[in-house]
């Protein structure tokens, strides 16, 4: 899980007063985009019945997506980006009407950048399942409500085809490259071995080749934090009115994620034990700085997500195993055929790079001799905060 706005990923810093006035509004039951909000940049594709891996079945869904440059004629230069837990398409772009924050990644995509814009057209899609357009819990169903609790478990794999129909209705036949990081890694790893005939080049940046038992374990107290708020409700919020809906769980969710996104090294060299006030938290009410840190990202979160859409998306991270009908990891990993870059952090505690070690020793066409590993105070974040150092793998991985 990870995620992914810029203002989150900053370098951690203490919360300010002017900070803390932001969130001084009752939170709505879900910060979902919703139809009949401002469209922003986003386009969206249309698709008829598609049946889950589960086998039940959405009679019909839809995909919200963002690009950048232009296709050309031969239809040879689209790059896929693929986004984490909690991101959306706004790869790059200012906030605004329709977009809550600012593009998570606009060091990396656009005119001049890593993945320039004035060479190669870009696509972004909010995954499916997601609360930013693409078809999700706080979506309207066939009976004319949300389908909340009703909304079908989906895996990696499942969003994965979702996006290839994407590709289709796009008229992309092979992807110049798909790029992803975390969770957007795995959909990259599996674009990469599930369709190997419609990518050239894959990256894959901190990302596992399965989810494993200690990450699906930090899962589970996320997804625990959010059922058990008392205004949950199973699920069935969204008639709920500002400051009644499952905010506090949500919060509670992304608190627990924040700290597996970040490094021991960074909240201790910045916050150290620093008060956030002239109050002593020993004893006296006050607040540690790093408290007030996570509390302040956990409450602005429930401004911009769904409290459902983040159950749907980190049981689908669960899913996540590449060698799953495969024969295995490495004998999935073998079936990759795209000119391969693999990266991570050397202090990921999330996604460690033992994972990504695994990956690269089983592709045989990465563009190195094994995985390329970063050394950064990050943590997990690393991946979208150290942009030069990634901007210049992904050049590497682009001119191959």
């Amino acid at each position: 899980m990870d995620w992914q706005t810029s203002e989150d990923t900053v370098p951690s810093a203490p919360i300010t007063e002017a900070d803390a006035r932001l969130l001084l509004g009752r939170p709505p039951a879900t910060g979902a985009w919703r139809d009949g909000d401002p469209l922003g940049e986003r386009h969206f594709a249309a698709f008829g019945a598609f049946r889950t891996e589960g086998g039940r079945e959405l009679p019909a869904y839809r995909l919200a997506y963002e690009t950048w440059g232009e296709l050309s004629p031969a239809r040879d230069n689209a790059i896929l980006v693929l986004h984490a837990l909690t991101g959306d398409s706004h790869v790059r772009g200012t906030a605004g009407p329709g977009h809550a924050t600012e593009g998570w990644w606009g060091d990396i995509v656009g005119p001049g950048a890593a993945i320039d814009t004035d060479e190669w057209f870009v696509v972004a899609p909010n995954m499916l399942g997601g609360c930013q357009g693409s078809t999700g819990p706080a979506s309207i169903g066939p009976d004319g409500y949300e389908w909340a609790s009703r909304f079908p478990y989906l895996t990696i794999r499942d969003q994965v085809a979702a996006q290839v129909r994407l590709a289709d209705a796009l008229g992309i036949d092979v992807w110049a490259a798909v790029v992803g990081g975390s969770m957007g890694g795995m959909h990259a790893l599996e674009w990469a071995v599930g369709h190997p005939e419609r990518l050239e080049r894959v990256a894959v940046l901190s990302a596992p080749p399965a989810n494993t038992a200690d990450q699906i374990a930090l899962n589970s107290v996320q997804l625990e934090a959010i059922q058990i708020d008392p205004r949950f409700h199973g699920g069935d919020y969204y008639d709920a009115g500002d400051g009644d809906g499952p905010h506090r769980g949500l919060a509670l969710a992304r608190r627990m994620a924040l700290l597996n996104y970040r490094s021991p090294t960074e909240l201790n060299q910045r916050f150290q034990r620093s008060w956030q006030s002239g109050v002593s938290p020993l004893g006296h009410g006050g607040r540690f700085a790093v408290e007030s840190y996570i509390d302040f990202h956990g409450n602005r979160f429930t401004r911009r997500f769904d409290a459902n859409s983040y159950l749907t998306l980190v049981e689908a991270m669960n899913s996540h195993d590449v060698g799953r009908d495969r024969g295995g990891i490495e004998d999935a990993l073998g079936l990759v055929t795209a000119r391969a870059l693999v990266l991570g952090i050397d202090s990921d505690r999330l996604f460690p790079v033992d994972g990504q070690h695994r990956i690269a020793r089983g592709i045989r066409t990465t563009i190195d001799d094994g995985a390329v590993v970063l050394s950064s105070d990050f943590g997990h974040d690393g991946f979208l905060i150290e942009t030069p150092a990634v901007g210049k793998h992904l050049r590497r991985l682009l001119a191959s």
